[in-house]
């Protein structure tokens, strides 16, 4: 018969020196019905392009070519970028890309490596205290290169470009900045996710799709006009139609 301890003599810590074999299932039992915080993943981009380059190049100039895509909410008058929740059969960068294409309506390249990784709360449980409602969250950078005319959550969520700049006062939540923060750090010192300079976004009305080669000085071509209809293919350019 196993006789159950007091618990004042109970110790608090498991695998203590003084601790009789007897009073381990009571020990178990104690640790287990202890809440375990559950938070929710989230992931989500800042999808992004470059404006032709007008200016003398450097750091500077990109910086004021830069602008990302934010997009509206359902129930409040504010900005956001598009994220949500990922499926077990999915990497996470694959469901980076699936929110920029239901929430966004756009298709692009997403970066190797995430901008950072944050810890929120849920819009429900803003006013909560502890963990309860607390979001674990991942975000990419998306270079831009298909806008499509019609996505799936289109009636909930308008889109708008924005200057990066202008997108640090539209932003809600501190994590948001921050994410912009990276984002920029990103561009400009990993040599190895640099955008082109003379990114082309591709309508997904155009019959065909054309990237530069890489290898290309940059005065071999500019991207047509949008109000062009004929896209014209340069040179050493690949077309995917």
């Amino acid at each position: 018969m196993l006789l159950e301890p007091k618990k004042d003599s109970i110790p608090t810590e498991l695998g203590s020196s003084n601790t009789p074999a007897n009073w381990a299932p009571y020990l178990e039992l104690s640790i287990a019905s202890k809440p375990v915080v559950q938070r929710k993943r989230f992931l989500g981009c800042i999808p992004y392009m470059l404006k032709e380059d007008e200016g003398e190049g450097g750091l500077q100039d990109v910086l004021g070519r830069l602008q990302v895509l934010m997009i509206s909410t359902p129930k409040r008058n504010d900005l956001i970028f598009p994220k949500g929740g990922w499926e077990d059969d999915e990497s996470i960068d694959e469901a980076a890309r699936r929110e920029a294409f239901e929430e966004a309506g756009v298709k692009g390249i997403i970066s190797a490596t995430p901008l950072g990784e944050w810890i929120f709360k849920s819009k429900s449980k803003q006013n909560s205290r502890g963990l309860n409602g607390a979001c674990k969250g991942f975000m990419f950078a998306l270079q831009v290169t298909e806008l499509l005319e019609i996505w799936p959550e289109q009636v909930t969520h308008h889109r708008r470009w924005v200057p990066v700049k202008e997108a640090y006062s539209l932003c809600r939540y501190d994590w948001m900045r921050e994410a912009l923060d990276k984002l920029k750090e990103q561009l400009l010192f990993e040599g190895n996710f640099r955008p082109s300079p003379y990114s082309e976004l591709v309508d997904s009305s155009s019959l065909c799709v054309v990237i530069p080669d890489a290898s290309l000085p940059s005065t071999s071509w500019r991207p047509p006009s949008p109000s062009s209809s004929l896209q014209l293919v340069p040179e050493g350019a690949v077309a995917l139609c």
